[in-house]
């Protein structure tokens, strides 16, 4: 197995000279060498066919022992030193310190096709900042970062990749809902692939330790490898970089709303510098359109991290990275402009992109008021958010909105309770598809166009809780035929897929309230 082996961070930024894998602070350094901890017995769940083609990869190398050994752990490359980051973050609101990748270790960068791919392990065992953690991650927990990550590429929202899925072959120790209830789960390991894992929380560590030295070194390193456009070595520099990292923050969170999509725990050290979704823990779709849900158990008290609140999690932890940029620039006004710019330019992509979601074609500030009576409708019983944007298309606009309801069966089986479509809820309707109907007839549209401009962006397959947990237990019991089979699903998620109808449903009444499907917590 050939590897075009190219690391930039391990090489132009400085190392931790202690090499031992203790638990402790790391100071003025970016990273710290560590190997993966071997695994009693690798096998292989699932590869990701299309990451592994643009990584390289044959088909006769993913059969081959080497690609087992070296994602598994077993293995480390030829002039490779795998190593873990140093960085630090705000985890709900409130500064933890140094945390860095207590689970995750970074093998190597290769190169392929003329582009850089940082290849990293997930659940490989301890490093130095492991703190009283073990390093390893379990089977469940993986499927589903497995799985979301590709989900979401092909989504077309930015992600992090997943190359492969592999089980350890040990027991796992987790307490999955910090209950007491420690039990044994079967370990694995995921790699995750993507241009770096640099997060906001990498400048944040040096920055709370004033440590401009180090925080310099890692910016320059920053801009010099993914924002080329960008000149280093001036403190003009810094605010142009801050505002390419809030504009590629700005295209995530607008394509997380308009998929429903709910990150779970968006600390700092959960965001990505490249604006790339990261760190896939309890994280959910929206099932029944509820802008507080979180899919959280630990955040279920202040909600902090809800669905609706996504784009303001954002902005402030920007404001965090601006904080800790600051000391390279000493100039406030510049990054005052970009956090302003980023609040105003989220409320016109948004307008834009809701536009587009109920079909419009030319999309007005006029239109903000339609949207957010859409939003309210939307709440008046339990509406599945995936199924209702998706028949929303099959609306004609020659309709009779008629008194009874009747114009609403072309969307009724996204309501999980059709019944409570009645009195003020269906008022609320017929409002709403009345003031529709009009909108929709000044854009003059073919109903066909509209359907079909409403099908690329309206997804008809997301990776609902309940469809990952019925891969996991059947993983659990060897079966790896259902993660294949959502791998496959989720490659077209626009498409109509007859086939796949089944996937096509809202949550079924025995997830409502299970374990994994509608409580999630950050044990993996």
């Amino acid at each position: 197995m050939k590897l075009n082996i190219h690391n930039t961070f391990s090489e132009k930024l400085p190392a931790d000279p202690n090499e031992s894998n203790s638990r402790r602070q790391v100071f003025e350094a970016a990273f710290s060498y560590v190997n993966p901890t071997p695994t009693s017995k690798p096998e292989i769940v699932h590869v990701a066919d299309e990451v592994a083609d643009f990584l390289g990869f044959s088909e006769e190398d993913i059969k081959g022992k080497e690609f087992l050994e070296l994602f598994s752990g077993a293995k480390v490359a030829a002039n490779t030193r795998p190593y873990a980051m140093c960085y630090g973050g705000h985890q709900f609101g409130h500064w933890a310190g140094q945390l860095g990748d207590g689970r995750a270790i970074n093998l190597m960068e290769i190169e392929h096709d003329r582009k850089r791919w940082a290849l990293q392990l997930k659940g490989a065992g301890p490093t130095p900042y492991s703190r009283t953690a073990d390093g390893l991650a379990v089977l469940r927990s993986s499927i589903r970062e497995h799985l979301c990550s590709e989900a979401m590429h092909h989504l077309g929202v930015p992600t992090t990749r997943s190359l492969s899925l592999i089980k350890s072959g040990d027991k796992v120790a987790r307490d999955m809902m910090y209950n007491g209830n420690v039990q044994y789960e079967d370990g694995a390991i995921v790699c995750r692939v993507a241009p770096s894992f640099i997060r906001f929380g990498n400048f944040q560590i040096f920055a709370s330790r004033e440590d401009n030295k180090t925080l310099s070194k890692l910016v320059d390193y920053t801009i010099e490898s993914f924002f080329p456009d960008i000149k280093t070595g001036s403190p003009a520099s810094i605010p142009s970089f801050f505002e390419a990292v809030a504009e590629r923050t700005l295209k995530m969170i607008v394509e997380w709303q308009r998929v429903g999509f709910v990150h779970g725990v968006m600390n700092t050290d959960n965001l990505s510098i490249l604006g790339l979704t990261i760190d896939y823990g309890p994280y959910g779709w929206l099932e029944g359109y509820d802008p507080d849900w979180t899919p959280n158990t630990t955040d279920n008290q202040n909600k902090r991290y809800r669905f609706g609140y996504q784009p303001r999690i954002a902005l402030w932890n920007l404001i965090q990275l601006a904080n800790a940029l600051y000391p390279l620039s000493k100039e406030a006004k510049p990054f005052e402009a970009v956090l302003e710019k980023f609040q105003s330019n989220y409320k016109t992509e948004f307008l834009q992109m809701m536009g587009k979601k109920i079909g419009l074609e030319q999309i007005t500030q006029q239109d903000a008021t339609l949207i957010e009576s859409l939003q309210i409708a939307l709440q008046g019983t339990e509406t599945d958010m995936t199924i209702f944007f998706r028949l929303l298309g099959d609306f004609k606009i020659n309709t009779t909105i008629d008194s009874e309801g009747q114009f609403l069966e072309v969307v009724k089986s996204s309501f999980y309770k059709p019944e409570e479509v009645k009195e003020e809820v269906l008022e609320s309707w017929i409002t709403w598809f009345t003031r529709y109907q009009e909108r929709l007839k000044s854009d003059k549209q073919s109903d066909e166009d509209r359907k079909t401009a409403m099908n690329q962006i309206n997804p008809k397959y997301v990776l609902r809780n309940y469809m990952a947990q019925i891969a996991i237990e059947a993983a659990e019991k060897w079966d790896y035929s259902i993660v294949n089979e959502l791998y496959e699903l989720l490659k077209m998620p626009y498409s109509e897929q007859s086939s796949n109808s089944k996937w096509f449903a809202k949550r079924p009444e025995w997830a409502r309230n299970k374990v994994g499907c509608s409580m999630l917590s950050c044990s993996s």
